[in-house]
């Protein structure tokens, strides 16, 4: 079978090494959490196997320690471990013989979050727990026998090459910078001092695993830091390390403590790619670029443009196993997209959750989430074709039922039909044409445009009714809530409510900050042009100064609204979002000029704004429009009227729970309920 003509860079194979991959798709590395798992050879043999029979030509595992001091998540240090691994080599290669798996090398360093985690120098990462203990000369050599120890281990267990990390603001990369390396030893101070233990590691290794095994290693192309690295010291650490037998090397972005957004939603996609490019033309190994690529047209026209050699996708994979299968079939259109939304992967990560996704809960659970044929056809109806309903009603029909979904709107998606209309939110509008095409395929008799009642239902004849009506927005009882100063959030948004030019918004939950956003914003959503989410964020991809980094503060578009975000709640706003986006929604909406304010208790609203008290003070906002996002309320009344007359009925998504709308939550619930069914 030859692959869709449509992408012949992605299909063409490479040599690396001694050896070949089969196509340019690589699956990145990710820590799931797997690798803690009582029974983690098993989960992670599955996980990884279902991958390989996706199609992609090599895989990189989540990072494995080279040494107690490393920190959080499993290490390779003996036999034992070796045995862990082998379960994983031998599923993946015997699920596909002509998939290459790599297991990364990963010493946190300072963020190894324990009082035992080591650095060059005793300086504390913003983000890390502990002061680091600066290594001696001793504790160097130490670390470096360590990686070449654990790289021995991992030919022993099957593994077809090791990746080191020398990025993010891992140990290795705190060698390479300044601010973090203030060693006045042969370690330190000259930029030829500072590449040293990078440079004496991979010497190391490769001594350990002889020539005939895929060595890669990541490099901060550009680490997103003041006082970072210099584009010359990227250029030639490359260098450094081909010369010393590297194979190929793999582009990274960001320190995990920088200010930049590299992975987010708002972020363009391959916004990256064009940094890797420069790089590449520098070096004669093959070279790897990576973030926020997503789809297959979006990987080949990097490739096409000379930016890479092989395209790394990690969280892609977690959203959909097969989509190199696809894009070789020319199946795009089946593919579930990644949405960068990291509520499911990476805020699990930073949370010691075990890592999964929001569109595919079936990431990192496939020996407990199995979709099987069912042994019965039964007729089930779905009402509501929103996330839950959405996957709830496939799922249900991939298994053999006869599923009709019903829904009162004119399209599928619910609350993600809001969600989409937000700048830095685009990428929602690919789980819906995803969803749309599983519905065709499935065979799903979807009625849109028609609204059911229990009565209804139960003449039909239905076996079960899945009832996932959502949610409505709750009103609060307030003095002047029907005052025409108030509108109701959902008429912001689709834009049937004219908003004023100074704005209160009732409620800082995600809403309240999506909605912030969308009054306020000006000019391209920065997810859609890089030049606009560079100037957005201090980066400079033409100039390539130390870090990448302007130096100089973002200036954010604006409308000129003046808007007021308000919470009940004394904690600061936004404390609740996502633990890796959060931040990044509270800095936009600040270098606008949004007042954000906690503490708030509501009085009323009249001709005068609003009412209220704050931090236990009297003050009168002096607004023209009040935007209340003030929570939801599940959308049950069908449920009540089903389990009423008798009808096997059950509750999903927002209907069940409206806490914050979470799809994550609400796609989990569907998942398990129609495997179950």
């Amino acid at each position: 079978m030859t692959p869709h003509p449509r992408y012949p860079h992605i299909f063409s194979p490479l040599k690396i090494g001694h050896t070949e991959i089969k196509n340019r798709i690589l699956m990145g590395s990710m820590h799931t959490g797997l690798e803690d798992q009582p029974d983690a050879g098993e989960r992670m043999a599955a996980y990884f196997a279902e991958r390989a029979r996706g199609g992609v030509g090599m895989i990189i595992t989540g990072g494995i320690g080279p040494h107690p001091s490393a920190g959080y998540g499993a290490k390779l240090l003996g036999p034992a471990d070796v045995a862990v691994h082998r379960q994983v080599t031998e599923a993946v290669h015997a699920a596909a013989p002509d998939v290459k798996i790599v297991m990364q090398i990963l010493h946190s360093g300072p963020l190894a979050g324990t009082p035992d985690c080591v650095a060059p120098s005793p300086v504390k990462s913003r983000i890390g727990r502990h002061q680091p203990n600066e290594l001696t000369e001793e504790g160097i050599a130490e670390q470096i026998a360590a990686f070449a120890n654990c790289a021995a281990l991992a030919k022993e267990a099957g593994y077809d090459g090791v990746e080191i990390i020398g990025s993010a603001g891992y140990l290795i990369s705190t060698f390479l910078v300044e601010k973090t390396n203030q060693r006045t030893d042969r370690w330190g101070g000259s930029w030829e001092n500072r590449m040293r233990f990078p440079v004496e590691v991979v010497r190391a290794v490769r001594a350990a695993v002889g020539p005939d095994f895929i060595f890669v290693f990541r490099i901060s192309a550009m680490d997103m830091l003041q006082g970072g690295m210099a584009w010359e010291e990227v250029v030639s650490l490359a260098k450094a390390l081909e010369a010393e037998g590297v194979d190929v090397i793999s582009t990274h972005f960001c320190w995990h403590e920088s200010f930049v957004p590299t992975i987010a939603t708002m972020v363009p996609r391959a916004a990256f790619a064009g940094v890797t490019g420069r790089l590449r033309k520098e070096l004669s190994i093959p070279v790897i670029t990576s973030n926020r690529i997503n789809m297959p047209q979006v990987a080949e026209d990097v490739l096409v443009r000379g930016d890479a050699d092989i395209i790394s996708m990690a969280r892609p994979m977690l959203a959909d196993p097969d989509l190199v299968n696809k894009a070789f079939e020319g199946r795009e259109d089946e593919i579930n997209t990644c949405i960068a939304c990291n509520q499911a992967c990476l805020d699990h990560t930073f949370t010691g959750k075990l890592t999964s996704c929001l569109v595919n809960a079936r990431a990192c659970r496939e020996t407990e989430v199995v979709i099987a044929p069912t042994a019965a056809r039964r007729r089930i109806a779905v009402v509501g074709a929103g996330p839950a309903g959405l996957a709830c009603a496939t799922i249900t029909a991939e298994r053999g039922h006869q599923v009709t979904l019903f829904d009162a709107a004119s399209e599928i998606g619910g609350q993600f039909n809001l969600a989409k209309q937000i700048p830095g939110k685009e990428e929602f509008h690919e789980t819906l044409r995803y969803f749309a095409r599983m519905v065709e395929l499935r065979g799903v008799d979807l009625r849109l445009n028609t609204r059911v009642d229990a009565e209804q239902l139960q003449a039909m004849g239905f076996d079960e009714v899945v009832v996932a009506t959502g949610i409505t927005p709750r009103t609060p009882a307030l003095p002047g809530i029907d005052h025409p100063k108030v509108v109701r959030y959902i008429d912001v948004i689709q834009g049937t409510a004219q908003v004023g030019q100074k704005v209160a918004i009732m409620g800082a939950g995600g809403i309240g900050f999506d909605v912030a956003e969308l009054i306020t914003h000006a000019g391209t959503s920065a997810a859609l042009d890089i030049d606009t989410f560079a100037r957005e964020w201090g980066v400079d991809f033409k100039n390539h100064p130390r870090g990448g980094v302007t130096g100089i503060e973002p200036q954010v578009a604006s409308n000129g609204r003046e808007v007021t975000l308000l919470q009940r709640k004394a904690t600061p706003v936004g404390q609740g979002l996502g633990k890796t986006t959060g931040w990044t929604h509270r800095l936009t909406l600040q270098r606008r000029g949004i007042k954000m304010v906690s503490g708030v208790d509501y009085l009323k609203i009249d001709d005068a704004g609003l009412h209220c008290t704050i931090g236990g003070e009297p003050a009168v906002l002096d607004v023209d429009t009040v935007i209340v996002c003030a929570g939801q309320e599940p959308a049950r009344g069908l449920y009540d009227d089903l389990v009423a007359l008798g009808v096997p009925a059950q509750l999903i998504g927002g209907a069940y729970e409206a806490t914050e709308l979470d799809a994550k939550r609400a796609i989990k619930q569907a998942t398990e309920l129609a495997i179950a069914m």
